[in-house]
């Protein structure tokens, strides 16, 4: 259920020009259609793309990735690095090799309420990112930034006890408004995440950076963001942005084209296929562009799963699960095949590793070897009489994976594992099942991600959410391999980047032969936009397109 860019960067926050009040767009409102609902609008508690959606529009982080895939700053002024002073290699207390970072806060950032972003909202912000019982995400940053100093109310540096190849992107390292939810934190860090004003309040102005602040919040149903007055940068086109949450896709296609909405967002929109058959029947109505990225469909595995934890059934699952026919059929041959996590498009991809081959011969001697023999109804079963009977969940309205449930359903009963289907609506599936471990078997859903981007907080052993840790991480299934994660802490650490490459590849390896997920496919997006809508950017990685909201406008007819 992620995870940056130049010349954009400079205009985000220019001063002198136009303010939101100075704007008169021709359209007062841009209606946007997403799939899911926010499961909090925290920014760092779960991990949900409805939230990084709609939050693009409100905040704005210190780092990013722009639709180029250059790391830039929006927040702060300028990006460190060693050439320029703002970096600098030092030594830690224990004597390890460490980084002193130094960053500045643009003078124009302001939270809505018209409080500047300070170096205090980044203090706090490391403050409860430090303390575990707080539950926020990124847990390895925390615990490699082991002292900030406050420069002065624009500026802090941070003390890095380890160099990486990425040191000068901050991720989800973001300002929190001290002087709004401090106290709220200080008083019960571990309750904090029910207490945040971003659950309780989310219309305070306070919270929100951005060129739109939330003014209305429909739980289920929607969100409304209007111009957030304290905004110093380029005026947006549009006066208000409405999103609707609509889970079902059938129903959003019909809203659509009913004109209940404007446009569907590609990061949470309409499937591919159905896309296309869209854009052949309403032929030139509305602007329709697929773009490839770093989302990866895929199968998240419980590994508490008796059946499961046998690598002999992982790759059973696998081998009998035609994809390429699955990708042909339901897809329209539009997605890319995936052998492990790491995307073709990523430059650190392996590319002697193909996608498994469809083989249920094969994997029918591995569920044979694995002690699983074929029951009078065709359904294996062990050798204590228990048949081989998994729960499959995903995120319920959306049609595609409804329609790839049912289709693995009827190709894993060929190779006589019983599939149960159960989903759940995104909210509750990524905030509550998946965050906090409740499903029993195979979960359905895709992560996005950055460009090179280690995947430590799904695959490390210490990334698995546990009460103890306030549900924090996002190795759901379970995963735990000592080679895996001694890998995933020689990545970034390893500045050569060639040498790099050999540590990637051996973590894609050894996620082909451990399968800590089942890989499906690389997703293809589809962006759905009126004719009237220029300027939006699809960027095919973790920083979707509202973060560059300020491009948007409308075009001439």
């Amino acid at each position: 259920m992620a995870f940056r860019r130049i010349l954009i960067a400079a205009l985000l926050l220019a001063p002198g020009l136009a303010s939101p009040a100075a704007a008169q767009p021709a359209r007062e409102t841009l209606t946007i259609g997403i799939t899911q609902y926010p499961s909090t609008f925290h920014p760092n508690i779960d991990a949900m793309l409805a939230k990084s959606y709609v939050l693009g529009f409100a905040r704005r982080p210190l780092t990013a990735y722009d639709p180029d895939w250059q790391l830039i700053c929006m927040l702060c002024e300028t990006l460190p690095t060693l050439e320029n002073g703002l970096a600098e290699r030092e030594t830690t207390p224990e004597g390890k090799p460490g980084l002193r970072l130094t960053y500045r806060l643009r003078e124009d950032a302001h939270w809505g309420d018209g409080t500047p972003v300070s170096a205090e909202d980044l203090r706090f912000a490391w403050e409860a990112g430090r303390e575990a019982a707080t539950g926020f995400g990124g847990t390895e940053f925390y615990r490699s930034a082991y002292a900030l100093e406050v420069v002065d109310a624009r500026t802090i540096t941070l003390h890095l006890d380890k160099v990486t190849f990425d040191f000068a992107s901050m991720g989800d390292f973001q300002p929190l408004p001290a002087h709004i939810d401090r106290a709220r934190w200080q008083s019960a860090p571990r309750l904090y995440r029910n207490r945040t004003a971003y659950d309780t309040e989310t219309t305070n102005p306070g919270l929100w950076n951005g060129p739109y602040r939330i003014t209305g919040v429909q739980p289920g149903a929607g969100v409304t963001l209007e111009l957030n007055p304290a905004w110093r940068g380029p005026a947006p086109a549009f006066r208000r942005i409405q999103i609707r949450s609509v889970e079902n896709t059938a129903a959003l296609e019909a809203q659509l084209l009913a004109g209940q909405l404007d446009m569907i967002a590609g990061e949470l929109g309409l499937p591919v296929e159905q896309a296309a058959a869209l854009e052949r029947r309403t032929r030139d109505r509305f602007r329709i562009t697929t773009k490839p990225g770093l989302v990866y469909e895929h199968l998240d595995l419980n590994r508490d799963n008796p059946a499961l934890a046998d690598p002999r059934v992982r790759q059973a699952l696998l081998l009998s699960a035609d994809r390429a026919q699955i990708v042909a059929r339901l897809f329209d041959g539009r997605q890319a095949l995936a052998a492990t996590s790491v995307n073709p498009l990523d430059r650190m991809h392996d590319d002697s590793l193909a996608p498994a081959p469809y083989d249920p011969a094969r994997a029918a001697a591995l569920l044979d070897a694995a002690g699983w023999r074929r029951g009078p109804d065709g359904i294996r079963r062990n050798a204590a009489g228990e048949r081989l009977a998994l729960e499959l969940m995903t995120t319920a309205g959306n049609r595609a994976r409804e329609a790839v449930q049912q289709v693995l359903q009827g190709m894993w009963r060929q190779a006589g594992i019983e599939v149960r289907i159960r989903n759940e609506p995104p909210r509750v599936f990524f905030g509550e099942t998946m965050s906090k471990r409740r499903f029993q078997g195979l979960a359905l859903y895709a992560w996005l991600s950055a460009p090179e981007s280690v995947p430590r907080t799904t695959l490390h052993s210490e990334e698995i959410p546990t009460e103890a840790s306030n549900w924090s991480g996002q190795n759901f299934g379970g995963y735990r391999n000592p080679e895996m994660d001694r890998l995933i802490e020689a990545i970034p650490v390893e500045l050569d980047r060639e040498k790099r490459r050999a540590l990637w590849s051996r973590l894609q390896q050894l996620y082909a032969e451990e399968l800590p997920a089942l890989p499906l496919w690389f997703r293809a997006d589809a962006h759905i936009w009126p004719r009237w809508l220029a300027g939006v950017r699809p960027t095919g990685h973790l920083n979707s397109t509202p973060l560059w909201v300020e491009e948007w406008r409308v075009a001439p007819q």
